[in-house]
């Protein structure tokens, strides 16, 4: 693989030349994206359970170093709603100090992911456990914000999906008609503005028409400032998070989970990035960026961060063209801090809270969940079980599980696959066949006589079918003279298929019976000489042609 795979995308943008055009068209995507970002930051770091200023570091540093360093022209990096779970589940466990040092962690293994060139590796995660997992992570955002949306005044919210629904039935009658009103005003408004006017920022609109709404009546209502004091309006100091050896033995499962979801998250952004512009991401450039960010985003005191499809869309539509836009969109969010911070701090927490369980609708890829269901297969069961797993469970054990049953039902599908058949008379498939034996006397169809066994292995031959071949055998009402393994419908042979061979080969010997192999191709050929099969076989019982080896024991 080239070196070029590891060279931002900033970087060759401006090598190939950057016009006051192409600047005019960044600029404005990037302030458009950057005044839409600043509710999602902080309704992000709410929903994590942290300080709101927390997101908005985030979005800052963490999305000036994806755009900078990353291998996609217009992703958008910072806080997202697939991270809300588990940055709330690590604060509750280990507190912010832990996250920190999870966060950190996890950004490291990010660049040694990216260094070692596992960026198209992730694409083997299957659809089924990363809808389940999405589905699963808008469900409990989803439940993390009926508190707030309703205004429910109650003792300390629980973490578990289910004591949050015994919490729900508890406190219910002391719900807030001012809060709940302006929640659904806000999440109401955000639905029309995204169905009338595609191209507006309607988080932004709905929650400045919700603030202004609430200070004109002064509705008793929790805002930003009220439950978490002023929003800072300059960047923390950067220090590196504290360390020991027993915290890095107790977060290292939760930044394993964010390392994945980060990456994962990131390269899916690109993906959809790339099916809009036609452009092309760099993948492991980009995990390296993400890597770094993370660790940048820690050391000014942020929360995990990764690419963000919506605000990456919405850059792609107000007309980006480089990395600067996402620079600039670092930029304006800054500088929105620093200017605009006090009037920040007035926004409802129920506005927010009506934006994040917008969010979680848009998470949750419903019409895809469903015709996962429908098909009734393996497919259903991970969709299913890693859903569940990640809301009554952790991300983490769901996203785990979800693979490995992914891994072994692939395994059974492909068990089903492979069969070996024995062949009692052979047909050529074609004349290229009959010609490539260059012997002329070969009719179209040929008998095999009875003291010769022909079994043919028809699909890959791995370590779930390595059985197989003793089968075979067992299966033959009298023993054979002969035995030959045609290989050419065999697409593949791992080493206990080696094993197996060899190991047959041995049980034929010993029992006065010739075993020839049969219908190699090249890399059949060269696999078989390094694995030691022709040394063991012989070289002169494995033939290219079946009718080679009929006319050897003929």
């Amino acid at each position: 693989m080239s070196y070029k795979n590891f060279i931002p995308k900033s970087f060759t943008c401006f090598k190939e030349g950057y016009t006051q055009q192409t600047f005019l068209h960044d600029l404005f995507a990037g302030v458009s994206v950057g005044i839409i970002a600043l509710p999602l930051a902080l309704a992000f770091a709410i929903g994590s359970g942290v300080t709101p200023e927390k997101g908005l570091y985030t979005a800052i540093v963490a999305g000036f170093l994806i755009s900078l360093l990353g291998g996609s022209r217009v992703q958008i990096g910072g806080p997202t709603g697939a991270f809300v779970v588990i940055v709330y589940a690590v604060i509750q466990k280990h507190g912010y100090e832990g996250l920190a040092a999870a966060t950190f962690i996890a950004g490291i293994l990010m660049i040694l992911m990216g260094l070692a060139r596992c960026g198209g590796l992730l694409k083997f995660i299957p659809y089924p456990v990363t809808t389940g997992f999405t589905t699963g992570i808008a469900v409990v955002i989803a439940s993390s914000q009926i508190k707030d949306f309703f205004g429910l005044q109650g003792e300390k919210f629980p973490t578990g999906f289910l004591d949050k629904c015994n919490y729900f039935c508890q406190f219910a009658h002391t719900w807030n008609g001012t809060t709940l009103a302006i929640a659904v005003i806000t999440l109401v408004l955000i639905f029309i503005i995204k169905r009338f006017r595609q191209n507006w920022p309607a988080t932004i609109l709905a929650i400045a028409f919700s603030t202004i709404l609430a200070s004109l009546f002064h509705f008793s209502i929790e805002t930003v400032e009220s439950k978490f004091g002023a929003i800072p309006q300059t960047l923390q100091t950067p220090s590196l998070p504290f360390f020991s050896f027993e915290l890095f033995k107790k977060v290292l499962p939760d930044a394993i989970t964010i390392a994945l979801l980060g990456a994962i998250e990131s390269l899916l952004s690109a993906l959809v990035a790339d099916g809009m512009t036609g452009n092309r991401h760099r993948s492991n450039i980009e995990l390296v960026s993400q890597g770094i960010a993370n660790i940048g985003s820690i050391l000014f005191g942020g929360i995990p961060a990764t690419g963000a499809i919506a605000r990456t869309t919405a850059n792609i539509n107000m007309g980006a063209r480089t990395p600067v836009a996402g620079m600039i969109h670092a930029i304006t969010l800054l500088l929105l801090m620093v200017f605009f911070a006090p009037i920040a701090g007035k926004i409802p927490l129920a506005a927010l809270a009506g934006v994040l369980l917008f969010v979680a609708w848009n998470m949750s890829e419903l019409p895809h969940f469903i015709e996962i269901l429908k098909a009734r297969n393996g497919d259903a069961l991970v969709l299913l079980i890693t859903f569940l797993l990640t809301v009554l469970v952790d991300l983490t054990v769901a996203v785990q599980v979800g693979v490995i049953l992914a891994a072994i039902l692939f395994l059974k599908h492909m068990t089903e696959k492979t069969v070996i058949e024995v062949c009692k008379e052979i047909a050529y498939e074609n004349e290229h066949e009959i010609a490539e034996i260059n012997d002329g006397s070969i009719l179209f169809r040929r008998d095999v006589p009875s003291d010769i066994a022909v079994f043919e292995i028809r699909g890959p031959f791995f370590y779930s079918v390595a059985n197989l071949l003793d089968e075979a055998l067992l299966r033959l009402e009298q023993k054979p003279r002969v035995f030959i393994l045609r290989v050419k419908k065999t697409p593949l042979i791992d080493a206990t298929g080696i094993k197996a061979i060899k190991n047959f080969h041995q049980k034929c010997r010993r029992q006065g019976i010739k075993f020839i192999i049969s219908d190699i191709n090249p890399s059949q050929e060269e696999l078989f000489k390094r694995s030691g099969i022709e040394k063991s076989v012989g070289s002169h019982n494995i033939v290219k042609h079946l009718d080679q080896a009929l006319r050897m024991v003929s």
